[in-house]
């Protein structure tokens, strides 16, 4: 009766959202646990089976630094955004094209889902981030989701990379993931924006998983930056998620992959596991 229960309470949330376009960003290091990362692929292609559209963008920092590494070089970072120069810019492209997005293709694949690869490059214009300087790190100033939504429309779930180029000079920017992922929700307007990464959500007390707030309202934002609930890597995050609302999001949810079907947990049940962002 537990399951017919749970069951029920889903259908509710497939009636509503089929049809829909999700965009889910993966990254942290969930990416790199075997476990964590086929439960992810498990509810993506539940998504997928109940009619529910479905973008991904992923990162892929702890590849890049590995591959980094091997090339005899030490991966360096200014304000947590990783230094990039030309042969630093190559491994990049190499790494999160032919290692991580093809791996999280065949992943796919193999659980039945129709998956392609879309290059960030080919939809992302990016201006030089000049300070400081980073090297070829961008800032996002355009995108054009065409390309996304022929795919969409085709029943193909794009898998994108977070690399853009540059609209001054044509060449090849490293761009943050998550602020890539928010600026296509944002060009898309999806229904839902999650981001999958190794935390709980928002949590008050970083030490504290209890301190969880299970809801984020725009309203509360500075408040909590000026707390410091809201600081660090969290900034930029929160940032990109907040502009995505305002842009036409619906809502925005902060997932821990780490926990097994979170993501079908946080969009089919009334709870969630998360933060849920919203106005």
């Amino acid at each position: 009766m537990a399951k017919a229960s749970v069951l029920t309470e889903a259908l509710a949330y497939i009636l509503d959202f089929k049809g829909s376009v999700v965009l889910v960003k993966l990254g942290g290091s969930v990416m790199e646990v075997e476990e964590n990362l086929d439960s992810l692929m498990n509810d993506i292609a539940f998504l997928r089976a109940v009619g529910i559209k479905v973008v991904i963008v992923h990162g892929g920092g702890k590849a890049i630094s590995k591959a980094i590494k091997e090339a005899g070089a030490e991966p360096k970072f200014v304000d947590g955004q990783r230094v990039t120069d030309e042969k630093t810019m190559e491994i990049v492209r190499r790494t999160l094209n032919n290692v991580v997005n093809t791996d999280l293709i065949l992943r796919l694949q193999a659980k039945g889902v129709n998956a392609r690869t879309l290059h960030g490059n080919w939809m992302f214009g990016a201006k030089k981030i000049a300070s400081p300087d980073r090297g070829y790190v961008g800032e996002i100033v355009s995108v054009d989701p065409r390309a996304t939504l022929e795919m969409l429309e085709a029943g193909i779930i794009p898998v994108v990379t977070p690399i853009a180029t540059g609209v001054d000079d044509q060449h090849l920017y490293n761009v943050n993931a998550d602020i890539a992922a928010a600026a296509l929700a944002k060009a898309l307007r999806v229904r839902k924006f999650a981001l999958v990464s190794d935390v709980p959500g928002l949590l008050k007390d970083p030490n504290d998983p209890k301190t969880l707030l299970s809801t984020l309202h725009l309203k509360s934002v500075e408040a909590l930056k000026s707390q410091g609930v809201i600081s660090g890597g969290m900034l930029p995050k929160i940032d990109s998620c907040c502009d995505a609302i305002r842009s036409g999001v619906r809502k925005v949810h902060l997932v821990d992959g780490r926990m097994a079907h979170s993501l079908l947990l946080e969009i089919f049940t009334r709870e969630g596991v998360g933060t849920e962002i919203t106005q």
